[in-house]
């Protein structure tokens, strides 16, 4: 079976490249990707190569695929899994295996899995950590941002709190607390609006910081502070860049006292120390941006640390019980993670977009795997449409969902785009 891939060959040398996969092993699974999202750390571990933690020695001869967002179908299934797996089902993998301890993960450490390719052998691992999970909705991009909502779902859930006086930690945000979501007009930060106004535990008060007008904006388009308020969130935007005392400004919209629960969505120092400024007595603040820079440092104040039981966690991906809460929150409409999605491109354009990840404006850039299509903001859908058609009727079909990406709008893309050219 032949496969177009894009492969890590080094730091910042990915190529587009035809090639054949092995055939697969009694336990190993050949499957079709359809869609994936392209993620900032694929950006960083390309920026660092073989420095990067889960990018293993050696990728010169050995190049591995990129790409950890991914959906498709299962093509063939080795026999040693065929009790548990079928040929035709969807699929999303979560790629945080931890497999025997290991950081290997698809899309970072494999030849021959990863999303940015047409097809992939899975090998055993996946499947005996229980990490390919069946996906069952209508739109393969739903489960292609399963897995960053994992990484939001983790996050909240790795927070933690306690009694005055208690060793005995209970996990999760705050239920009706203060929350502060700094630098969080981003992909990830909707993402963690999304959730903290519809999932299981909620705050009272939701505070989220940015310094792009821009950005806010769209933002508070999306999650109305008049919807949020009928819910009984108090939800605020809010530009920092030119305050004075950004940090009493935020205390003040806390109510006065710092915020239960803080996520830092940017691996930004002034952010890190503000976020450590404003958390109130058994705060908790997530560092949830992982830095490129191994010696990334901040201050924080260690007074509050003894004396007001400030408590810090990092969080790097999410788990298989994530992925599974997150598939079951969209199933039921609770979160869209349509919302992230800014672009939409096709194999040709995941090169030059993943290399150039933080100049290209907007938040996801959701990749077609199979289709031959410029990388192409969805606010731009209307002009280009004025000469192609395919990007007329996108157009439209975002238009009547709020231009917002949507299932209908995939079924067309695939059915209509040129299919991408494969190399012999």
């Amino acid at each position: 079976m032949k496969t177009t891939a894009v492969r890590m060959y080094g730091k910042k040398d990915l190529r587009l490249e035809t090639f054949e996969l092995p055939e697969i092993g009694d336990d190993e699974i050949l499957a079709h990707n359809i869609s994936d999202s392209i993620c900032m750390s694929s950006y960083k571990a390309v920026e660092q190569g073989e420095d990067h933690k889960r990018v293993p020695a050696g990728i010169a001869a050995n190049p591995v695929m990129i790409g950890h967002e991914f959906c498709g179908e299962i093509v063939k299934v080795g026999a040693n899994w065929k009790h548990k797996y079928n040929e035709g089902d969807r699929f999303v993998i979560q790629p945080a295996l931890n497999y025997k301890g290991s950081l290997n993960a698809p899309g970072y450490s494999y030849r021959y899995i990863g999303g940015d390719a047409t097809y992939i052998n899975i090998p055993n691992e996946v499947m005996e950590m229980d990490c390919l999970l069946p996906y069952k909705g209508d739109a393969f991009y739903f489960g292609s941002l399963s897995e960053p909502m994992s990484c939001i779902v983790g996050a909240f859930r790795a927070s933690y709190h306690a009694d005055p006086g208690s060793y005995d930690h209970k996990m999760g945000i705050k239920r009706g607390g203060t929350m502060a979501i700094l630098a969080g007009a981003g992909p990830m930060g909707l993402g963690s609006i999304d959730l903290a106004l519809h999932g299981d535990t909620r705050p009272s008060t939701l505070v989220v910081t940015d310094i792009d007008d821009d950005r806010l904006a769209r933002a508070a388009q999306l999650f109305p502070v008049e919807a949020a308020a009928k819910d009984g969130i108090t939800l605020s935007f809010v530009n920092t860049r030119a305050m004075a005392d950004a940090v009493g400004e935020l205390k003040r919209l806390s109510g006065g006292d710092g915020y239960d629960d803080v996520f830092v969505m940017a691996p930004v120092r002034p952010v890190v120390e503000q976020g450590d400024r404003i958390l109130a007595r058994d705060g908790c603040m997530n560092f949830f941006a992982g830095p490129t820079n191994t010696e990334f440092t901040a201050e924080i104040n260690f007074y509050d640390l003894h004396y007001a039981s400030h408590r810090f966690v990092g969080t790097s991906g999410g788990n298989t019980e994530d992925m599974r809460i997150s598939l079951k929150l969209m199933e039921e409409g609770r979160v869209n993670p349509s919302i992230m999605i800014t672009h939409v491109g096709g194999l040709g354009s995941v090169v030059e977009t993943t290399l150039t990840l933080p100049k290209i404006p907007g938040a996801k850039k959701l990749m077609y795997t199979n289709v031959d299509l410029p990388l192409t903001a969805i606010a731009d859908f209307v002009v280009k449409g004025a000469e192609d058609p395919l990007f007329a009727e996108l157009a439209r079909l975002v238009e009547k969902n709020n231009g917002l990406w949507n299932a209908e709008a995939e079924a067309y893309l695939l059915a209509n785009a040129p299919a991408i050219e494969t190399a012999e």
